[in-house]
């Protein structure tokens, strides 16, 4: 049997190696810092959970909230039911009254039927609201479509003329229906005056006309017939999109028009929602487009439209989108409007090399640059973006380039001839020298001292010319006239055979190239 150490025996062991000694060192800096990063990691969890958890409250409250106001308010709506349509009666009736007082004469004087001129505001509002009260489409069609000029004043006064209507939806529905849904014009010149105004002012106008005086938007006061009606005539639009090339190439006062009118009469269908995005991104540079998406539904679909609007280019449209539905945080308006700028200096560029017209391609360019620049400085106005994006640089560049354009435009200085005439001393024009198909002939003519008329008929050779024996003649320019003497030897000869006639009495200058000036000179 082997020896039992003692314990209290020093026994001499292997030294440990420093190597395993900073082995087990980082080994346990590894443990540690591993150990940190899973309580950090369960930290994290725990409160995305509290705070998820917290979001889901909220929104567990929110929807209790939402659920109780939705059944107050379909309880109110039931309950205001009888009111509104008492309030519809009632104004059917005055509007009744009044028509059958305009019929028998007594508010003629006021309301003034005739299709006169109007001088003010007031007469204005008289005439559309006695067109109104007869429900005289066409005359109020023929009146509206007239006035564009007044469109700010006509904006303000036609929901007040629209009140007066017995029925208003179905009033403006046939006053439009002369160009929408299809242009019913006769005339194909007229096709080119665009009415597509008139038809969204209209329906614009009849919004706060409907909407019901209880309730609110929420309630519509157009009848189910009328509504119907309202859905043909947005069927028939659709129908036509292939007859006008296609959602590419219709008009943008037609889409406006169309996508008015399903607000108007509220006949959004969630199914056409694609058909609506395609037509409001194609005509997103429209001012009212971005609150039109929103009252078509399209809010949630925003994002998309949005970048949509940046790949095409259209930056200040996306800035105008943006801010209507409050995503400034996820699509920053200042980037967009100087990636807008440049993209609007490198089309001007790109158009300004064109070789084949070099000065009619400076100008398109220099037109690009310049809408680019005022529609930015109109964005950081509107939106009050003027400590993120100075606009001081751009409205220098914005007058440089102006001042290039109406320097190209100004005509070359030409220096002014003073000479005057002799009959009226009157200020003659300046010679034009080196036209020879020029009808006007200068009043100092290069030797041979008179020149024949191109309309005069040549003499023939045994007819001598007539007689230059006038030699006073050149005192008659004035003062101001230049040291021109007629030489002597450039008179033609006086023959024996010739005939003299009484001195020749000069007229006033008149207008170049008439016979009274050639006869007199020559």
């Amino acid at each position: 049997m082997g020896s039992i150490p003692d314990p209290g025996e020093l026994t001499q062991s292997e030294p440990v190696s420093f190597d395993e000694f900073q082995r087990q060192t980082s080994l346990m800096t590894s443990c540690t810092l591993l150990w940190k990063e899973l309580s950090d990691h369960f930290s994290n969890i725990e409160q995305d959970l509290r705070k998820k958890s917290e979001a889901l409250k909220h929104k567990i409250e929110t929807l209790d909230n939402q659920t109780t106001e939705s059944l107050k308010l379909l309880e109110k709506r039931e309950v205001t039911i009888d009111g509104s349509v008492e309030l519809a009666i009632g104004k059917a009736e005055e509007s009744k009254k009044a028509l059958m007082n305009l019929l028998e004469g007594e508010c003629e004087e006021d309301v003034g039927v005739n299709n006169g001129e109007v001088d003010d505001t007031e007469g204005l509002l008289l005439k559309l609201r006695g067109l109104c009260v007869r429900m005289d489409h066409e005359g109020f069609w023929r009146f509206v479509t007239v006035r564009k000029k007044e469109l700010d004043v006509l904006r303000a006064k036609i929901p007040i003329a629209l009140g007066d209507c017995v029925d208003p939806p179905r009033f403006v529905l046939e006053s439009i229906s002369e160009v929408f849904p299809v242009d019913k014009r006769a005339d194909k010149s007229e096709r080119l005056n665009d009415l597509g105004w008139a038809c969204v002012l209209l329906l614009e106008s009849l919004i706060p006309v409907v909407v019901d005086p209880v309730i609110g938007k929420e309630r519509l006061l157009v009848t189910p017939r009328l509504r119907k009606r309202a859905k043909e005539i947005a069927d028939t639009w659709k129908a036509s999109l292939e007859e006008r090339g296609g959602i590419e190439n219709v008009k943008t006062p037609d889409v406006h028009t169309f996508l008015q009118h399903l607000v108007t009469f509220g006949i959004v269908k969630e199914e056409d929602f694609d058909l609506y995005r395609k037509l409001v991104v194609g005509s997103a540079w429209r001012k009212q487009m971005p609150k039109l998406a929103v009252s078509l539904g399209l809010g949630d679909k925003m994002p998309e439209m949005i970048e949509e609007l940046i790949s095409r280019g259209q930056q200040v449209d996306a800035v105008h989108f943006a801010f209507e539905v409050g995503l400034v945080d996820k699509f920053p308006p200042v980037p967009l409007l100087k990636a807008f700028l440049k993209d609007a200096k490198k089309a001007a560029a790109a158009i300004s090399e064109d070789p084949n017209n070099t000065g009619r391609a400076v100008y398109l360019a220099t037109r690009k640059e310049q809408s680019a620049l005022r529609a930015v400085l109109k964005c950081i106005e509107e939106y009050k973006l003027e400590a993120q994006f100075p606009p001081e640089n751009l409205k220098k560049r914005l007058e440089q380039l102006e001042k290039t354009k109406n320097d190209k435009k100004r005509p070359a200085a030409v220096p002014a001839n003073k000479r005057t005439r002799a009959c009226n001393n009157g200020p003659m024009p300046p010679a034009k020298a080196g036209r020879l198909t020029n009808a006007y002939v200068s009043s100092f003519p290069a030797t041979p001292p008179f020149v024949r008329s191109p309309s005069h008929p040549q003499y023939p050779t045994s007819v001598a010319p007539y007689p230059y024996d006038r030699p006073a003649a050149p005192a008659m320019y004035g003062s101001r006239s230049p040291p021109y003497v007629y030489s002597p030897e450039a008179a033609p000869p006086a023959i024996a055979g010739s005939y003299h006639t009484a001195p020749i009495s000069y007229p006033a200058y008149g207008v170049y190239g008439t016979p009274s000036y050639a006869q007199a000179y020559y």
